[in-house]
């Protein structure tokens, strides 16, 4: 599963398709699982921003490292050209609520500076290496891949 979601096809339908997935995994396990976490075990977490242009909340499941008391989340899109909104999100509005096994904490969002940026991103190549695939394909349109870090307020 991890092949096919790091290959141009899997991650065309997985950025298309994952979050209403998991969406739905969320709602039937009380916020507690998501369907890339039961499948494949990956760090999933639900990040509530606030929306940019809309001022409204957003939330997506997306997968997110522990860092000590910090998360690192990466805005890879599945490699796709654009970041996913909730990029956008963060910068308007760096305060976010981030979901996890069902409890909601509320945390403060940065970009990671280059040296963080390298540790944190060797820490997602080994739960995940398809971020190797999303890097390339997104570099290949010119886009930068970068990582936040979500500190706990």
């Amino acid at each position: 599963m991890k092949t096919f979601a790091a290959s141009g096809p899997g991650s065309w339908l997985f950025a298309r398709t994952a979050h209403h997935l998991d969406r739905w995994a969320l709602r039937a396990t009380g916020g507690r699982a998501t369907l890339a976490g039961l499948v494949v075990g990956l760090p999933v977490v639900t990040l509530t921003t606030v929306g940019a242009k809309s001022g409204q909340p957003r939330s997506v499941p997306l997968v997110a490292l522990t860092d000590g008391d910090n998360l690192a989340i990466i805005p890879s899109n599945f490699g796709q050209q654009r970041y996913p909104a909730w990029y956008y999100n963060l910068r308007a509005h760096p305060e976010a609520t981030v979901t996890r096994d069902g409890l909601a904490r509320a945390y403060t969002a940065r970009e990671a500076d280059p040296d963080e940026r390298a540790r944190l991103w060797q820490q997602a190549l080994a739960i995940y290496p398809g971020y190797h695939a999303y890097e390339r394909r997104a570099g290949g349109g010119g886009r930068h891949i970068p990582v936040f870090i979500l500190t706990p307020q």
